[in-house]
């Protein structure tokens, strides 16, 4: 039973993902632009609710606070490298991207991979601790997969790549999850005082997702009108994964 939650919010969480991105497009130029960066901001809420939280007061349940603590400083430092090595990039918002050029296509397919891979090992490994925290932490990757999707799309169509190339290409890219997410099940099940250090790590990567790569994309694209808006819509994407962890935890 367990096996089956794990698939379902990984392939919503990846395939489910690309889908609604590829129909976000269909939007007009001018409305998808008003739109991303409250759909960001209300993902960058669930993913840093979703660490603090649940990841993290999780983790702190199954082993000491020091070494979760200090696998969060590891993960954030790691992290920060694979992003300057290009293997951990994402474009989170439509336009130019000074460090993508015409192999962005190719380097963006390949660090999504990467990324949905550890998704789907995150979502395995929240769901081995508990349900409830599986489908908090379910909802969080859904939250930020969506943005970023549609950003994805911007930098291969940019790039050359067909619209149907596009949605084949990273619906294969996206696809990763699954073996990432079966990978972890097996191995987890098997070796379960691993479970905090994975929940540890997991909540390292939402913290620097949400932090270092949304956030300070939203302050170089909102207005002083608008900023009180997007803080609304952040607010809500915590109030969503707090009011489900109070009620189910």
């Amino acid at each position: 039973m367990t096996l089956l939650w794990v698939l379902g919010f990984v392939l919503l969480g990846s395939v489910g993902a690309v889908c609604g991105a590829g129909l976000f497009l269909l939007f007009p130029e001018r409305m998808r632009r008003v739109l991303i960066p409250y759909v960001i901001s209300y993902a960058t809420g669930t993913l840093l609710a979703a660490a603090l939280l649940g990841l993290l007061p999780e983790a702190m349940e199954q082993a000491a606070v020091e070494p979760v603590l200090a696998l969060v400083l590891a993960g954030l430092v790691v992290f920060f490298i694979l992003e300057r090595l290009m293997v951990w990039r994402h474009c989170h918002m439509e336009g130019p991207c000074e460090t993508h050029h015409n192999t962005a296509g190719y380097l963006i397919l390949v660090g999504d991979a990467l990324h949905n891979f550890v998704d789907g090992a995150v979502i395995a490994a929240a769901f081995l601790s508990s349900i409830p925290l599986g489908i908090a932490t379910g909802l969080a990757v859904i939250a930020h997969e969506l943005p970023q999707e549609v950003g994805d799309f911007g930098i291969l169509l940019d790039s050359g790549f067909g619209r149907s190339q596009a949605f084949l290409w990273n619906t294969l890219s996206a696809s990763a999850s699954v073996p990432g997410a079966l990978a972890a099940y097996v191995a987890l099940d098997q070796v379960e005082h691993l479970v905090p250090s994975v929940l540890a790590l997991s909540a390292a990567s939402f913290l620097y997702i949400g932090l270092a790569d949304l956030v300070p994309g939203l302050h170089g694209r909102i207005g002083a009108n608008a900023g009180l808006g997007q803080f609304g819509v952040m607010l809500l994407g915590v109030g969503t994964i707090a009011l489900f962890r109070l009620h189910h935890g």
